[in-house]
This record gives structure tokens, sequence and C-alpha cells, in this order.
């Protein structure tokens, strides 16, 4: 099994390290339906790994200068607040209603992630002007997403950031590897009190993602960010659409 999870954690963190994002998203089906972990189980340790491995995409992606620290740091404290009423709010939710709603988020970052890639914007060039609010509303709803779903919300971030605080696509995947880090620290926080955490499984998952979210820079500075961004949104509806089929059709709660 620790080999499994050492294999699963470098998928992981090539996604995460590539696209400031997803690595959650990809982190929970693994832990649930390939290492037995439950729902409630596989999101908190999720969050452990994400931790990890995005800090150190953040050292890999700031010594390319694609971290911006500072407006980082104030798009990842918005969501504090939320992500921390939003975990102890998830708490008291059945596993089935976790998972479901867990896919229909990735279908939703998956039409994000479409729509972005197939913008005619280039992927070094700035948006519209930074707006402070847009950054704040932002942050918090991203926030959300973590403390419920156990996800890192990078996949949300480098959009939001690319939008709403006005990044390049490169510095926004630099950027939401922080703002990751912050709100899934906050979000861990509240979660690992009591938390049953299986480190035979966290600590190899965790290893090979943070080595290879720093390979995933490097990949992210090699290939097209259009190609990365579809790869991802098809993976994200295969993988949406097997936990749908397995929570409403073959397993449906009773």
């Amino acid at each position: 099994m620790p080999l499994v999870a050492a294999a699963l954690g470098l998928a992981v963190g090539l996604v995460l390290g590539s696209l400031g994002g997803g690595g959650s998203v990809l982190a929970v089906p693994a832990l649930v339906y390939v290492l037995g972990e439950s729902p409630h189980e596989a999101t908190t340790a999720s969050l452990v790994i994400v931790v990890l491995s995005s800090l150190a995409g953040v050292v890999a992606h700031a010594r390319a200068g694609r971290v911006k620290v500072r407006a980082g740091l104030l798009f990842g404290l918005a969501g504090l607040a939320t992500s921390v009423l939003a975990a102890h709010f998830s708490a008291g939710l059945p596993d089935a209603v976790v998972l479901v709603g867990f896919a229909v988020v990735m279908l939703a970052a998956a039409a994000v992630m479409w729509r972005s890639a197939g913008g005619r914007r280039a992927a070094d060039s700035p948006a519209r002007p930074a707006s402070a609010l847009r950054s704040v509303v932002a942050g918090a709803g991203v926030g959300v997403l973590i403390g419920v779903f156990g996800v890192g919300g990078g996949f949300l971030a480098v959009p939001a950031l690319v939008a709403a605080a006005g990044f390049t696509f490169a510095d926004a995947v630099g950027t939401s590897l922080l703002v990751i880090a912050v709100n899934s620290a906050a979000a861990l926080a509240t979660r690992a009190t009591g938390a049953h955490l299986d480190w035979a499984v966290i600590a190899p998952f965790a290893l090979t993602a943070s080595v290879a979210a720093v390979l995933g820079q490097r990949v992210a500075a090699r290939v097209r960010a259009p190609v990365l961004q579809r790869a991802f949104a098809a993976l994200l509806v295969l993988l949406a659409g097997w936990v749908l089929l397995d929570q409403l059709v073959l397993h449906p709660s009773s």
C-alpha cells in the first residue's frame, strides 16, 4: 500500500506543480477508491498532503519569479474564516453528500479550466486591473470549498487570480500554491483534532507529491498552458463521472 500511495503522490504532485491546483481534487478520489479511506478521513489526509506539496511547489515557482507573495497572502487570508467555518459545518455531512458535492465541484472546475484555456488572451498577458473587492470575494469562496471538501482550491484560485487580481497565467499558477498552503493549513488545523490519520499512507503520498510538485514547475515552463488546462479539465470530468456513477447508481445510499 505505501508503494501505491507513493505512485499516486507522483501524479498528484505533477498536477499541483504544473497547474497551480488540482492536487486534492485527485487526492481525495485516490484516497477513497484506491487506498480505502473513508470520505472524511480522505479529505483530512488530502489537506496534509496538499499543504506539504504546495509548499514545495511555492519554493520552486518562487525561484522562477512566479509567486506574488503580498497579493497571494491577501487572497489566501480572505478565505481563512470561511474555510474554518465550512470545515466545522462539513463534519456533520453524510459521506454521500460530501462525495456528490465534490463531484459537482469537479465538474464546475472542469468548465472553468476549459473555458480559461479557450480564451483569446495570451497566457503571459495581464488581465484587467486588480480589484480588491473581487479578490476578497473570490478568496472567501475558495475558502468555503477548502473547508467543506478538503480541497486546496487551486483549480479555482488560478482563474480567480487571473480574472480578479489581474495576474498572468504563469504568476497565477505559482501564487495559487501559496494561497492553497495558507487556506489548507487553516482547514487542517480545524479538522485534525481527533481525526484518524493513516501515516503509513499519508507519508509516502505526501513525500512523492512534494518532489513531483517541484518537477511540475518545470513541466509548466515547457508545455503550453492551454494544453495543460484542457487535459486537466478532461481528467476532472472522468473523475466526477465515476464518483457520480458510484454514489448514485452502483452504491446509492439507502
